[in-house]
C-alpha cells in the first residue's frame, strides 16, 4: 500500500483513519525494529504505542523527503534512543535483570532446526553495537537503501556502507567461531 498521499494531506482527511492504515501497514516493523534496538518486549510495546502517538500528533508535519517506512522507523530508533537514555529505565532494567534469570520461557518452535539457526543468527545480531545492528537490520530485514539508511540515521553514504560491511563482517566471524567450536561446517 503507498501512502504517498500524505505528501498532501490536508484537514480535511480523517486523522484516525489515516493512522488505522499507517497502523495495519507498519505496526509490526515498528514494534520489530524498536525490540531490536532495545532488547525488551515491554519496551517495544511502550515504544511502538509512542511512535503512534507522536506520528497522529504531527501527521501533518511529514514532508514526503523520505518514504512513509523511513519517516516511522526514524521516529522509531529517536523515541528508543530517548527511551534508554532514561534514568528511570535503567533502574527498571536492572531490576527487571534480576527477575529474568529466575523464569524459563520453554517455546514449541525451537524444536526445529531452522528455527534454532535462525535465532542463533538473531542471537549473534542482537548482540552487536547499535550502530552496527541498526544498519544491518534496516538493509536486511526493512530493505532500505543506502541512501535511506544514510538520510535516516543523519550519516553519510560512506558511513553506512562501512557499518553494514562490519557488522556483516562481525556477524560472519562470530558464526564461524561458534561453528569451529562446536565442530559444525564454517560460515561463509
Amino acid at each position: 500500500m503507498q501512502f504517498d498521499y500524505l505528501k498532501h494531506v490536508t484537514d480535511g482527511l480523517d486523522r484516525h483513519a489515516v493512522l488505522d492504515e499507517l497502523m495495519q501497514a507498519y505496526g509490526k516493523d515498528v514494534w520489530n525494529f524498536a525490540f531490536f534496538l532495545t532488547h525488551r518486549r515491554e519496551l517495544a510495546d511502550d515504544i511502538t504505542q509512542d511512535v503512534f502517538v507522536k506520528v497522529f500528533e504531527h501527521l501533518y508535519q511529514f514532508r514526503g523527503q523520505s518514504s512513509v517506512k523511513t519517516w516511522l522507523l526514524a521516529i522509531t530508533r529517536n523515541t528508543a534512543r530517548d527511551v534508554l537514555r532514561s534514568a528511570w529505565i535503567r533502574r527498571v532494567t536492572l531490576f527487571g535483570a534480576a527477575r529474568e534469570h529466575t523464569q524459563a520461557y520453554p517455546s514449541a518452535e525451537r524444536e526445529t532446526f531452522d528455527k534454532l539457526m535462525t535465532e542463533e543468527v538473531w542471537a549473534v545480531v542482537l548482540k552487536l553495537p547499535t550502530k552496527l545492528r541498526e544498519v544491518l537490520l534496516l538493509n536486511s530485514h526493512y530493505g532500505l537503501s543506502m541512501k535511506e539508511m544514510a538520510d535516516m540515521l543523519q550519516v553519510s553514504g560512506g558511513t553506512v556502507r562501512s557499518r553494514l560491511h562490519r557488522a556483516r563482517a562481525a556477524v560472519n566471524r562470530k558464526l564461524t567461531e561458534e561453528s569451529l567450536m562446536t565442530g559444525e561446517e564454517k560460515w561463509t
